[in-house]
């Protein structure tokens, strides 16, 4: 009899497809309020009473001083880095999302890769010294999955040298380290409340910070250099957030306990069901911390488990699970850098095996325990024919897959 699996079978284990990061709506009768309040005053954009509201709160949360919304997390890490006066080369992770990379090419100023730490998948802060050269002039750490980076050993380090110290926090609003909330560190953190995230303003992004001057600077350069009316008196561009999407932020704020509470029953869930799966590594999240458990982030020991990374992926995507490869290959295999670094692999060994190994389940508020329980089954009933499974696979086309015998 073959494996009950889609691959086999042809029948899907859901009839629709389960998406990582599938937007969460909050109170959809207080988001109306909010746009018929919006439109009634016909204030859409620039710096409106929902703007200034929504920054004021999540100044509040994180427990800064400042927060200035823009239009998306991107825009905010460009705006921040031009503020901050970074140029020259800048050492960032390259298993991050390619917009931490961007921000700084779009202006010319070179991201230098670092490896990270195989366990926490963060920033290793003991590779960034040999990084360093005369051209240095900052660090950009990221908390991936909103697991803190090492946020006290950076900040040393970049004291020390006299660096700028910028967080790249899109993965971590509502997340702690020892207690303190991320949003606080270094010169300034960005946060992303783009849709995918568990609070989000349908696409937006904000800059925390106790730095008045900095926090000024930001506002400035986010509106074009306007200081007033027909008054520009610095070098700025449109990075503003709309009226809409702080409604839809104020709104996704005040359900943030509630979607974390449902996000910690999802990883329990998912934690039950891999917990005895040989060869899959659920990542955890520490109790004594706050994390918004936004990410299901899984391991694959392909020797193992008998089956890589990316042919699980494959048999989930049968099934209609759209699992994703984060953050595949790593920027330093994307281009740009690609053609500029070709050699940079070298040196981010940790980075290519991570890269190599992760994949995300969906999650969040649209996804029920008989789903995962769906998903569970699958993963077992793939593994437990593991063998099968690789014989069928390698009969179909297939996406490109990571490197053989690598784990």
């Amino acid at each position: 009899m073959p494996p009950p699996l889609a691959l086999f079978t042809g029948r899907p284990a859901f009839a629709e497809p389960l998406h990582v990061g599938r937007p969460n709506l909050g109170d959809r009768q207080c988001f109306l309020r909010r746009i018929e309040e919006m439109l009634d005053r016909r204030w859409f954009t620039n710096d409106g009473p929902l703007v200034r509201e929504f920054e004021q709160r999540v100044a509040d949360f994180v427990g800064v001083r400042h927060c200035v919304a823009m239009c998306n997390a991107t825009v905010a890490l460009e705006i921040t880095a031009r503020a901050m006066g970074l140029k020259g080369e800048v050492i960032v992770p390259s298993y991050t999302f390619v917009a931490t990379a961007h921000a700084l090419q779009w202006q010319e100023v070179t991201p230098v890769f670092c490896d990270i730490d195989p366990q926490t998948h963060n920033l290793d802060p003991d590779r960034v010294a040999s990084l360093i050269t005369p051209r240095t002039t900052g660090i950009i750490g990221v908390h991936l999955w909103g697991r803190w980076c090492a946020v006290d050993a950076l900040g040393e380090f970049a004291e020390r040298r006299g660096l700028t110290l910028l967080f790249d926090a899109a993965h971590a609003f509502g997340c702690t380290d020892h207690g303190r909330s991320l949003g606080r560190f270094g010169a300034a953190e960005v946060f992303s409340f783009h849709a995918t995230k568990f609070v989000h303003s349908f696409e937006g992004g904000a800059v925390t910070t106790d730095d008045g001057p900095l926090a000024d600077k930001l506002r400035l350069m986010r509106n074009f250099g306007f200081s007033g009316y027909d008054k520009v008196i610095y070098l700025g561009t449109n990075g503003k957030m709309s009226e809409a999407a702080a409604a839809m932020g104020l709104t996704s704020l005040e359900n943030a306990g509630r979607l974390v509470t449902v996000n910690r029953r999802r990883y329990t869930s998912y934690a039950e069901q891999l917990g005895e799966l040989a060869g899959l590594r659920l990542i955890d999240y520490d109790p004594e911390e706050q994390n918004n458990y936004q990410y299901i982030v899984v391991e694959v020991d392909a020797r193992q488990a008998g089956l890589t990374r990316d042919e699980l992926v494959e048999v989930l995507h049968a099934e209609n699970v759209r699992a994703r490869r984060y953050f595949y290959p790593g920027c330093h295999r994307m281009e740009p850098y690609r053609s500029y670094f070709p050699h940079a692999h070298l040196l981010l060994p940790n980075t290519e095996a991570v890269a190599a190994r992760v994949f995300l389940l969906p999650t969040g508020e649209t996804i029920s325990a008989a789903d995962i329980a769906a998903v569970g089954r699958v993963l077992r009933a793939a593994l437990d024919h593991s063998p099968e499974v690789k014989a069928q696979l390698a009969t179909r086309p297939h996406p490109e897959r990571a490197p053989a015998g690598v784990s």
